[in-house]
């Protein structure tokens, strides 16, 4: 376990803002207003994705609500999932919903080596994790690194985040992304396509990247 007073601040500082009152909302706001009214991305294409890559055996990252696990459709009745995050909160939110499932949960800095001891998995889903993490795509990448090696020979990563840059953004999506830039919520003031697709090319072999609204949704083997 790392706790969040270990970690850097412009790290704490974009997950901070999910404290449960906050996610009480969050199904809501992001999910059922923010992505279709604002950035364009129904939920239900990122459910969609979920359905086609995720794996029986599949670690999550950036857990939300636990909303997209929920929903999905696994492969078997008993998927076995490992729930990694920095925020305790949303941790405990996701595992609470997921319970018949019988969650792992793993608390941890995915910018940092992943010290927590995990047999690999099929699939890892990274959904609106990169823009809250701070600094430009090129660094923060690394977080690809760190989940390489629990991810198992022929496994996939799939995920999704909201761009700056090569995407088309309504008026509403740039003052919404200014404001979350300004508070320290997003980091993604210079997040663009090419970068996306740069780095997603250079640590996988097979990459596959598609635009809704200002949202990336990529898939890398």
């Amino acid at each position: 376990m790392v706790a969040p007073e270990q970690v850097d601040q412009a790290v704490v500082a974009g997950q901070a803002v999910y404290t449960p009152r906050t996610l009480d909302l969050y199904d809501l706001v992001v999910l059922g207003l923010s992505n279709a009214l604002i950035w364009k991305c129904p939920t239900g294409r990122l459910l969609e994705q979920y359905n086609r890559h995720v794996a029986a055996r599949h670690l999550d990252v950036g857990v939300g609500t636990g909303w997209f696990l929920d929903h999905c459709r696994f492969p078997n009745r008993q998927p076995q999932i490992t729930l990694l995050d920095l925020n305790q909160a949303c941790l405990a939110r996701a595992a609470a919903r997921i319970s018949r499932y019988q969650p792992k949960v793993v608390q941890a800095n995915v910018l940092e080596p992943i010290g927590a001891a995990m047999d690999p998995f099929a699939s890892i889903g990274l959904n609106y994790v990169l823009h809250c993490l701070p600094g430009p795509l090129v660094q923060k990448a690394v977080v690809f690194d760190h989940l390489k090696p629990f991810l198992a020979p022929g496994g996939v990563v799939f995920g999704s985040t909201l761009l700056s840059e090569g995407v088309e953004r309504s008026r509403s999506a740039q003052v919404l992304m200014r404001f979350y830039n300004k508070r320290g919520i997003f980091s993604n003031q210079s997040d663009g396509l090419e970068d996306l697709r740069r780095e997603l090319a250079v640590r996988f072999d097979d990459v596959r990247v598609r635009v809704i609204g200002c949202a990336a949704l990529f898939v890398a083997r």
